[in-house]
């Protein structure tokens, strides 16, 4: 039996009013909901293994369907399919191992020693303010930071990134014009990167040889939308909501403390609990039956899996609706499942075990001030996914 403290946290109370879980009657009874998007009603997938059979059949639940790897079509704010996870295999896993070195930096340990520097300071600097905004004041630069160190381009960069905001692409009026700063931005920054023996992210796409040939201007596009949308608002909701937490819950760091690998199974359970993506979509291109639940999909119907629900799913997860910091096992799926995994999820584990070892290290609590919802609205649901303000103290 787990003596981690009780959640007292609002949003774990469980139950259906759950804002972070509004799946869970489904899940339990017809173990899909559907949703409506781009004109047609997909099934969300809810239960872990129909989710995990359904990753891993890749044939027959595609994810080669350019801009409409989330629920609504990105084509307003993107031309490009994004890179490798708008393929499949064996297109997929060639993509993937062409650019799995810089992603894989984070387990590096001169890396890891950087990054948890940059994020010591950030902690430092929230002490010494009277107050901050947790998502744009603190989570957000410890994002877009920490991605100058993944890409190894200079961090003043990541000065122009905290601009962009939450979202590269909807966090502001007019996300084509967003789209269109991105693009521009994307554009600049291969055009300067004419090194060839350089190792930052655009030179290396600029002149590694993929299939005995340069990439393509697509391709390299392809790469940074994927990097920069792929791991924003997903790492930012975690690490905000982990603030959250620690403020609801006073006696969480001195638990953390008592033992360091609790730090290993507590970032993994906020990724379980927080499950910042809602769903990613797929196409079912000759049609065929969802596992699980045998619900029929036409050819070219599209589905939907739904991590959030998966991660709560009784049947898997105990007392699925309270955070339980030394969780083990945890087979969750916030960082998905199967080929298609998420290519980010060493460095987002880098960044949130740093977040927790520096907030044991130099806080002793977290007043919270106020706390607003980031509300994510569809057809059939309405879920939390992180915060869109968080004012809180730190006290030494």
């Amino acid at each position: 039996m787990s003596d981690a403290p009780a959640s007292k946290c609002p949003f774990a109370a469980g139950g259906p009013a759950d804002p972070r879980d509004p799946f869970r009657a489904a899940r339990e009874q017809e173990g899909i909901l559907r949703v409506r998007a781009e004109g047609e009603d997909l099934p969300l997938v809810l239960r872990l293994q129909d989710v995990r059979k359904t990753c891993k059949d890749w044939k027959t639940f595609s994810n080669d369907d350019p801009l409409m790897i989330v629920l609504h079509s990105e084509a307003d704010v993107r031309s490009v399919r994004q890179l490798p996870i708008e393929t499949d295999p064996p297109q997929h896993t060639a993509y993937r191992k062409l650019v799995e070195p810089l992603f894989r930096r984070p387990q590096q340990p001169d890396y890891l020693a950087d990054l948890r520097a940059m994020v010591r300071d950030k902690v430092r600097d929230a002490l010494a303010a009277d107050e901050i905004e947790a998502v744009r004041g603190l989570a957000l630069p410890l994002q877009s930071h920490g991605l100058t160190r993944l890409l190894g381009v200079p961090d003043a960069e990541a000065a122009t990134w905290i601009g962009w905001g939450t979202h590269v692409y909807r966090d502001g009026d007019d996300p084509a014009a967003k789209g269109s700063v991105i693009d521009t931005y994307f554009h600049q920054a291969f055009a300067r990167a004419t090194d060839p023996e350089a190792n930052d992210f655009f030179s290396f796409l600029n002149h590694v040889e993929f299939e005995g040939r340069r990439l393509t201007e697509e391709e390299k596009h392809g790469f940074a939308h994927m990097t920069f949308a792929g791991g924003r608002d997903t790492v930012i909701n975690t690490l905000s909501s982990i603030v959250a937490y620690v403020a609801e819950h006073p006696d969480a760091l001195a638990f953390l403390r008592a033992d360091e690998e609790r730090i290993t199974t507590a970032a993994e359970e906020f990724v379980r609990f927080v499950s910042p993506v809602t769903a990613i979509a797929r196409r079912c291109p000759h049609g065929g039956d969802l596992p699980g639940t045998q619900t029929p999909i036409p050819a070219g119907g599209r589905v939907a899996l739904c991590w959030p629900s998966a991660n709560r799913d009784t049947a898997v997860f105990k007392d699925a609706d309270q955070v339980v910091l030394d969780r083990a096992p945890n087979p969750h799926v916030g960082f998905g499942f199967g080929a298609h995994n998420c290519l980010g999820q060493h460095q987002a584990r880098a960044l949130i075990r740093s977040l927790l070892h520096e907030l044991c290290d130099q806080v002793s609590r977290i007043e919270l001030v106020e706390a607003v919802p980031e509300i994510e609205e569809e057809s059939s649901y309405r879920r939390q996914s992180g915060y869109a303000k968080l004012r809180v103290r730190f006290f030494s």
